[in-house]
């Protein structure tokens, strides 16, 4: 059986590190860490921008340095870009769709109103999710 890959959002990852998802949100997401981790650069730079204790720090780096990060290249700007003409989207969140939509990953994210209006981005929700 064929395993999907997902990008995560970092409302996931907090969430998930803080248990503050449902159960079937907490298995979801182990499965997906623990078969591929992909982050946004844009998820990057919110979960170590952040200054908080150096316990939470060092989980945080962890977690990055054994994720795949997705940086920023020109297909991923000029999809972006395409995004923001047509869409009404916040840059950091138009980076995350459209690294989810070049990478063929589906985003986990808790804030899906901000992605249900774009087509061809499949959105799940930890917290709403079904057995």
């Amino acid at each position: 059986m064929e395993h999907k890959n997902y990008l995560i959002d970092t409302n996931a990852i907090i969430d998930f590190m803080a248990s503050r998802l449902p159960e079937t949100g907490m298995s979801f997401l182990s499965s997906v860490i623990n078969h591929q981790t992909n982050i946004s650069v844009i998820t990057q730079i919110e979960l170590l921008g952040f200054n908080g204790p150096k316990e939470d720090m060092a989980l945080l780096e962890d977690f990055v340095d054994e994720s795949i990060v997705h940086f920023l290249d020109k297909p991923i700007v000029q999809t972006c870009i395409e995004l923001r003409k047509y869409n009404k989207i916040r840059l950091p969140d138009a980076i995350i769709a459209a690294t989810a939509k070049l990478k063929n990953l589906d985003l986990v994210t808790r804030n899906t109103k901000d992605f249900e209006s774009l087509e061809g981005l499949e959105v799940v929700n930890p917290h709403k999710l079904e057995l």
